[in-house]
């Protein structure tokens, strides 16, 4: 093997469409070459490595472990090649580049796209991509260095927790939505028990989703088990509109519903001593370059969302847990304006 690399950017980009989309010829469609020219590069590429990349026995193309392995190094590789050519971009301030957001399904459905709405008006010369995955999906992403920031609500796998920089945000509440004309809707409070004789609506059990609000309800003290969940469906839409419908009650996120309270389409219930929430944080890679774009976003943007104080440290590994008292919540809407009150929180959980 010559000094020279045996291999150039453009063979690693067809390394990794043939792996991402299974064959040759989609690969050569995503990149927008003739599936030739693809297979000539394959070619060229393991006659200058001496090794096979693919196993060409199968009908979906299936990398061979040294490909697997050229695919890892290709990765990095590739994701370094446009961390420099953002960091080369950010020497034009912000009148371009681009800022690469991540988000879990709740927050990136609701909560991201009006963060994004003001950035855009503050910084229009800059392309914003908003990519919305699982929590385990997005914090790699992070990781890996194809996301500049991005607002979780579960848990970062126990694997990256290290290797990631986690800023405590917001509380984000699990609201109980019942339809307006329930028999419940008329009362002041609920008793917790009430819950168990409720019909439920929810996500299908094997969405993560469900998973995360499951394990947040038992952390409050609700038994999951006994809830009786009368029905299933696949998004947070289809279920506020079951439940306007009448079909049954949820819990969802209160930023997913603020529209439809404003307009009196369902009902939000109160739980005596008993307000549900979980904790979103904010995650980045310390370890990678931080353009200007995503410094202006953490800096102007994130702040106007929640009141709780935020560290986003350039350096150290995984940020401090805030330990300030916040007399207030902290899930706030475009407009400062608080979306859970204060009196709702139990007392024990009240820090006045």
């Amino acid at each position: 093997m010559s000094s020279d690399l045996p291999f150039t950017l453009d063979q690693l980009r067809i390394l990794k469409a043939i792996a991402t989309e299974g064959s040759f010829k989609r690969a050569a469609d995503s990149l927008y070459v003739s599936q030739p020219a693809v297979s000539l590069q394959v070619q060229n590429l393991e006659r200058q490595l001496d090794v096979p990349l693919f196993d060409r026995g199968g009908r979906r193309a299936q990398l061979t472990e040294a490909g697997h392995l050229l695919l890892e190094y290709g990765d990095r590789i590739l994701s370094l090649c446009q961390e420099t050519c953002r960091a080369i971009e950010d020497l034009q301030s912000l009148q371009g580049g681009t800022l690469i957001v991540g988000a879990s399904q709740t927050t990136g459905t609701y909560l991201l796209p009006r963060m994004i709405g003001l950035f855009r008006k503050a910084y229009p010369e800059v392309a914003v991509q908003l990519h919305v995955h699982s929590t385990r999906r997005t914090s790699w992403s992070v990781a890996n260095g194809q996301v500049d920031l991005a607002i979780i609500g579960g848990e970062v796998p126990p694997e990256l927790q290290d290797s990631l920089e986690i800023v405590p945000y917001a509380e984000d509440e699990l609201a109980l939505i019942l339809p307006v004309f329930h028999p419940l809707a008329s009362a002041d409070m609920i008793q917790r028990d009430d819950l168990y004789k409720m019909k439920f609506i929810a996500l299908d059990s094997q969405s993560t989703i469900r998973k995360v609000i499951d394990q947040v309800l038992t952390r409050w003290g609700i038994e999951t088990r006994r809830l009786r969940i009368e029905m299933e469906l696949n998004s947070i839409e289809a279920i506020k509109n079951a439940v306007q419908a009448g079909l049954g009650v949820s819990f969802v996120s209160i930023s997913a519903i603020e529209k439809e309270l404003q307009m009196g389409m369902i009902h939000r219930a109160r739980i005596d001593s008993l307000v549900v929430h979980r904790t979103l944080s904010v995650i980045f890679n310390p370890n990678r370059y931080r353009s200007k774009a995503a410094e202006a976003f953490a800096q102007e943007i994130l702040p106007q969302f929640t009141n709780r104080p935020l560290d986003f440290r350039k350096s150290g590994k995984v940020a401090a847990p805030v330990t300030t008292p916040v007399s207030t919540p902290t899930v706030m809407d475009v407009n400062g304006k608080t979306l859970i009150d204060k009196a709702d929180r139990p007392k024990s959980d009240r820090r006045d």
